[in-house]
């Protein structure tokens, strides 16, 4: 099977991780590959993934991600992969190096933010951010509440 020429590049979003973007101020993202089973890409295939406690790390100039739970994939047998387990991310060493160099700046972390399917392969965006405070929490969840009441306004007069 041929893989889609350059200029049409098919993207299908498994899930995305909103609690990152009202934990964290993103302040970067970048596109990683994931290294995984065979029944872990069924599962995500069905849209069995949860990245809600989910975080990367670099250890041995290596990235991981952790914490990502991927549920069993339902009709798998005996061979079936665990839920939690820690998951090796595709990354250029230069792409490795420059998220080392900003993590380890005080209170960034590396987050996931979205995994979808990019022609055929599974990826992950993962995001620098530095943690809010719980006033930015509050002044976010505002702007949330006013954008939703103006909708409904809107709708409401057509």
């Amino acid at each position: 099977m041929k893989p889609p020429p350059p200029g049409n590049v098919a993207i299908k979003i498994i899930t995305t991780n909103r609690d990152a973007y009202f934990h964290y101020e993103i302040l970067q993202t970048i596109e990683a590959g994931l290294v995984l089973v065979g029944t872990e890409v069924k599962a995500l295939r069905e849209g069995r993934i949860n990245l809600k406690d989910a975080y990367a790390t670099i250890r041995d100039s290596e990235a991981w991600l952790l914490n990502a739970h991927i549920s069993p994939y339902s009709h798998g047998n005996r061979q079936n992969h665990e839920p939690v387990r820690t998951r090796k991310l595709l990354l250029h060493k230069k792409e490795i190096e420059k998220l080392l160099g900003s993590i380890m700046e005080k209170g960034l972390t590396i987050v996931p933010t979205k995994m979808y399917f990019k022609n055929g392969r599974v990826k992950v965006e993962i995001g620098v951010g530095r943690g809010k405070k719980l006033y930015d929490k509050r002044e976010t969840e505002q702007k949330r509440s006013v954008e939703r009441e103006t909708r409904a306004m809107l709708k409401e007069r057509r």
